[in-house]
């Protein structure tokens, strides 16, 4: 994951750092990026908050490839969950800056809904500035897992303390279209999500490289186009 190697803390001396990556897919507002070192020099005033992605599989994973041709496509795993307010998000919370670094604070609160996983600040990929009247930077973690370790981690989610209180469980998220252009991927984005986790879901899908930009600004479109009434989805499936 190169990508999150990139956005570290700017070392004594070193020159300006190219421009941060955007998001870039249209229909979709950007957040302000900021660097790890910008947003650890911001004020007392301000509150972070960290989350994480955990996606699962890699391209030697042959469960993870698509059939045919010799030179199949891998297709990674990505999870979220489904909170208590029926909004998706990704695992994580705020963390108290007087009291633990990001990554402590984050393991702590993983800790509770998770129970068996612990990230460094080599997983770190990114912050924002958050929209509204509060002074919120949002930053974000990503950790490849193979898909037993994905799994190992579902499994454990269930059990933890959290579960059935501020967590109602693990949901997958379809990377894929299907080919009425709304299935999986479109479907998935017409759900409600809480603050930052839409932005975050659709960059991380783009700077991994899971899903391509086009396909992702694809299934942006079509969420935003008129739906159907479910009576004639149900008979176009027929």
């Amino acid at each position: 994951m190169g990508a999150m190697a990139t956005m570290g803390a700017l070392p004594a001396g070193a020159g300006a750092l190219p421009p941060l990556p955007t998001l870039g897919v249209p229909g979709v507002p950007e957040l302000k990026p900021l660097t790890r070192y910008e947003a650890m020099r911001l004020g007392p005033g301000w509150s972070h908050s960290c989350h994480a992605m955990l996606p699962g599989g890699s391209p030697r994973d042959p469960r993870l490839c698509g059939r045919g041709g010799p030179t199949p496509a891998p297709r990674p795993r990505a999870a979220m969950q489904m909170r208590f307010d029926g909004l998706l998000g990704f695992p994580g919370g705020f963390v108290d800056r007087r009291y633990w670094s990001l990554e402590d604070g984050l393991n702590r609160v993983l800790g509770l809904g998770l129970g068996c996983v612990r990230l460094t600040e080599a997983d770190y990929l990114c912050s924002h500035l958050t929209e509204g009247p509060h002074r919120v930077v949002a930053h974000f973690y990503a950790r490849q897992l193979t898909l037993e370790e994905l799994h190992t981690i579902e499994i454990s989610a269930v059990h933890s303390r959290d579960h059935g209180l501020e967590v109602m469980g693990m949901v997958r998220v379809p990377l894929y279209t299907q080919k009425d252009r709304m299935g999986g991927l479109p479907n998935f984005l017409g759900n409600s999500f809480v603050g930052t986790a839409k932005f975050q879901l659709l960059f991380a899908l783009k700077i991994l490289n899971m899903v391509p930009e086009e396909k992702l600004a694809e299934a942006v479109a079509a969420t935003q186009k008129p739906k159907k009434p479910a009576i004639e989805q149900a008979a176009g499936a027929t």
